[in-house]
């Protein structure tokens, strides 16, 4: 166990970027945590996971992952058999298993309305990538958010390509079979459903579940003392 603190490493999903974690960054910075909020290309796992491998390659120092939905897919392949890494939060996050994909895993339980909000666009390269039409995001994405931030983030969200939403997880042996976990979630999250992220952490292990009641599924946005106390009790563990 490593005596130096960790760099809290903030990594967002589909349909958001780096600015989604603000109030959870203010939260940590208060508490004098070092945090870095990732820019996730969101183009493919393994491509989107090897460039979070060179930041944490970079920070020079232990870290905990923080991932939001589809960025629970990139930590888990970035961690796997990392040595840097001291800790995985799971926030309203994929934690898949080998061969399993955020698609696979968002349908395994009933209650996803996603489909029905997306929009999708072609890709010159080939394939499409989707973002969720704007008028369906205040109701699909932050529910439990005000209009003007919904609004706001249904401008600066970025899209993710079908593909990185299709790619089953690469390694064999996926990090939180190696390392602690933590995870939380709303109950009331449309993207990824409530019965799924419990299935998940189960299945991992979880050393803390808090499943927030009436959170939506920007968690950062509509719970964010409860992702920093989640994030916090990894810091703990780690240091």
């Amino acid at each position: 166990m490593s005596t130096q603190n960790p760099t809290v490493l903030l990594i967002h999903g589909a349909f958001a970027e780096s600015a989604s974690w603000n109030p959870v960054i203010s939260r940590l910075r208060a508490e004098s945590v070092d945090v870095v909020a990732v820019a996730n290309p969101l183009r493919s796992v393994s491509g989107d996971a090897a460039y979070l491998r060179d930041v944490i390659t970079g920070i020079g120092a232990p870290v905990v992952l923080a991932g939001h939905s589809y960025g629970g897919m990139v930590i888990t392949e970035a961690a796997a058999g990392n040595d840097a890494v001291v800790g995985l939060v799971y926030a309203a996050a994929f934690a898949p298993d080998h061969g399993e994909s955020a698609l696979q895993l968002a349908s395994r339980f009933p209650g996803s309305t996603l489909g029905a909000a997306i929009a999708p666009s072609p890709l010159a390269g080939g394939g499409n990538e989707f973002r969720i039409r704007p008028e369906a995001f205040h109701q699909q994405f932050v529910a439990d958010g005000t209009a003007a931030e919904a609004e706001l983030m249904a401008v600066t969200q970025r899209p993710v390509t079908e593909a990185a939403l299709a790619e089953g997880l690469p390694t064999d042996t996926p990090a939180w079979r190696q390392l602690p976990s933590w995870f939380v979630f709303g109950d009331q999250d449309l993207n990824i459903p409530a019965e799924a992220l419990r299935f998940m952490a189960e299945r991992a292990g979880s050393k803390g579940t808090r499943e927030v009641a009436g959170a939506s599924h920007a968690i950062s946005i509509g719970a964010p003392d409860q992702v920093t106390a989640t994030i916090l009790d990894a810091v703990g563990a780690a240091g």
